[in-house]
């Protein structure tokens, strides 16, 4: 009896198909992995999310159920507002801070804007900064820094408080309300109000004197001294040129004598104008000195 010769079985092949090497080389990939384990279970869930919302009936349940929670917390004593705290305001300012915001109380801490309070606070002339905090105390909390007046603007029949930078803080009916502060006069003197406190400064010798400063072509002062008296000042270094005139004044006495003019607009070259007096004496002085020397 012959022997049946057996086949060895065949061996598998160890190296992996075209497929299993492709997936394998891209499972390597730092982006293909980012993409299968974030990029595609969130588009899942946002797509499920979407499809849920486009129905009507759970968009309302959502907007309901949020509706009732943001008013379940505001409506909690801790979150009501009952008062409003000013700090830093003159009363009269207070008043009309308080009258102005738009604000009823009690309110809802959900229902106030602090930046919005802040704004209404800074259209007030009179106030140079302001805080507003919303404490869960239950205060509105306003914290005011005013503008402090520096001198007075006379302009078209009214008078203005500035600051020293020439913004307005208030209107006065008559200057002796603020007698202590020194008055600009002209058109566009708001706008040069440093240079004014500076002019005023240097006059100090004489401030007893100085009745104001007058714009001239919005570019220039003229300083008003009581007797009718006028300095004329320069466009450029005014505080020098009045200096210039103080010098004089010191040395000559130019200011008590009857001179109703100091022209130091062209400080190398200053002119005066006599008065009335000064004219008619000087008048006679000259015909008294032609008759004598006819004679």
């Amino acid at each position: 009896m012959r022997s049946v010769r057996r086949e060895p079985p065949l061996r598998s092949d160890p190296a992996p198909s075209r497929a299993a090497y492709r997936v394998t080389r891209l499972w390597l990939s730092p982006f293909f992995r980012f993409f299968v384990r974030v990029v595609i279970p969130l588009a899942v869930v946002i797509g499920l999310a979407g499809a849920w919302a486009l129905n009507s009936s759970h968009r309302a349940a959502v907007i309901a159920w949020v509706d009732e929670k943001r008013g379940s917390i505001a409506d909690r004593p801790e979150f009501v507002m009952r008062q409003m705290i000013i700090s830093g305001a003159a009363p009269e300012l207070s008043r009309e801070i308080r009258e102005k915001m738009p604000v009823k109380f009690p309110v809802s801490w959900f229902e106030l804007d602090a930046e919005e309070l802040r704004s209404v606070v800074l259209s007030f002339d009179a106030v140079k900064d302001a805080t507003v905090t919303l404490d869960l105390g239950g205060a509105v909390r306003v914290e005011v820094t005013e503008r402090v007046p520096a001198i007075l603007w006379r302009t078209h029949g009214r008078i203005e408080m500035l600051d020293d930078t020439g913004h307005r803080v208030a209107l006065i009916d008559r200057r002796d309300g603020r007698s202590d502060l020194p008055l600009i006069t002209g058109d566009g003197a708001d706008k040069a109000v440093p240079e004014a406190l500076a002019v005023f400064g240097a006059a100090g010798p004489i401030a007893h004197r100085v009745r104001g400063l007058m714009r001239q072509g919005a570019r220039r002062w003229d300083v008003v001294l009581d007797r009718g008296q006028v300095i004329q000042l320069p466009e450029n270094r005014p505080v020098a040129a009045l200096e210039r005139v103080l010098a004089l004044q010191d040395a000559k006495d130019i200011l008590g004598r009857d001179i109703v003019l100091v022209d130091i607009r062209r400080p190398t070259r200053p002119t005066m104008r006599l008065g009335e007096g000064a004219v008619g004496y000087l008048e006679m002085t000259r015909a008294f000195e032609r008759g004598l020397s006819t004679q």
